[in-house]
């Protein structure tokens, strides 16, 4: 018997929906929403209305492009959040709508399990245990991955995510949003010891980030009293000086959590997690310490519904599936244990 599961995601900007059978990722359709570019960062009235426009002719195109009708499906995922709530509840509505008038089952779907369960959409797929470092806009967490739906928390930031860390810095530098990916294309080009900034050392596991965005916007506004051109006429050494102490304030604590529990298994995933800077250094901690590193494909990185839809399919054979009263929650966290 096939197992086809319909996937929607809708937690921020990207609405997107991927159809998955036995396990193997068959469509994975993402509209992106271009409009909050103009307003320097997500507008989320402007998002969920854009998911209303989106949502139906995403889901169409991914059950065409996988060659399937909506009678071959056994069940509809939607993420439940973390997330926007406007957004999720467009997801979340649709899908229990879709699947109210097929008869079919529903899962709900923690956004950051499934970031880290696309690592077993393709091959290579990592061993159990392993320690995935979740990197994204609105997380930065060290997750102990003992099997597909048991995971640990065990260490996490205290204040920002580092993907919010690039936004905000890049948008002092006046760089368009999203700020992030410029950052680390600016980096390329630039000497990463150029300038020095601090890290705040967390205990244990943990990071903090607000710090680094209150020390660079004082960087940044001494050297311009001096010179007003100086963001323009060191523009990548600034931007390989801030890439560099993020990612070092990242590289410390996965040292640490791997020395800790003695695994020898890394994997990276959430929208940071296509930064250049992190995969070259993660591949050359990779040599250094004889570990298995696991980086996904770029299309895995951001928002998608490939990887909703893959811990969709663990849920299900698990017989893990939604109560018709679930509700979208925002602020959703990963427990201490997930199943």
């Amino acid at each position: 018997m096939n197992i086809t599961i319909l996937a929607i995601e809708s937690s921020c900007d990207e609405t997107a929906a991927s159809v998955i059978c036995n396990g193997k990722i068959l469509s994975n359709v993402v509209a992106t929403q271009e409009i909050h570019a103009k307003y320097g960062g997500i507008v989320p009235e402007l998002a969920s209305r854009a998911h209303q426009q989106n949502i139906v002719p995403v889901v169409l195109d991914a059950l065409n492009a996988a060659n399937i009708t909506k009678y071959d499906l056994n069940a509809v995922a939607y993420t439940q959040g973390p997330g926007l709530l406007g957004s999720l509840l467009v997801g979340v509505c649709f899908a229990k709508a879709y699947a109210m008038g097929l008869n079919l089952p529903t899962i709900a779907i923690n956004h950051m399990q499934a970031h880290i369960l696309a690592h077993f959409i393709d091959d290579p797929k990592p061993q159990f245990p392993f320690i995935c470092l979740t990197v994204s806009g609105g997380h930065t967490q060290l997750v102990k991955v003992s099997n597909h739906l048991e995971m640990e928390i065990i260490g996490q930031t205290n204040d920002d995510a580092v993907g919010e860390a690039f936004d905000k810095t890049a948008k002092l530098l006046g760089l368009p949003y999203p700020g992030g990916p410029l950052i680390d294309q600016y980096a390329q080009l630039g000497n990463p010891l150029a300038y020095k900034f601090p890290d705040v050392d967390m205990p244990e596991l943990d990071f903090s980030f607000s710090g680094i965005k209150t020390s660079f916007l004082y960087f940044l506004k001494d050297k311009t009293k001096h010179n007003p051109n100086f963001i323009e006429e060191n523009r990548n050494d600034i931007c390989a000086s801030v890439q560099h102490t993020l990612i070092q304030i990242l590289i410390k604590k996965l040292k640490k959590a791997m020395s800790q529990t003695g695994i020898t298994s890394v994997a990276i995933a959430g929208g940071v997690s296509a930064n250049k800077g992190l995969r070259a250094a993660l591949e050359k901690l990779a040599i250094q310490h004889h570990w298995k590193v696991f980086i996904p494909k770029l299309e895995y990185c951001t928002d998608n519904a490939a990887m909703i839809a893959m811990a969709a399919h663990y849920h299900y054979l698990e017989g893990n599936f939604a109560h018709i009263e679930t509700v979208p929650d925002p602020r959703m966290q990963i427990p201490t244990t997930l199943h």
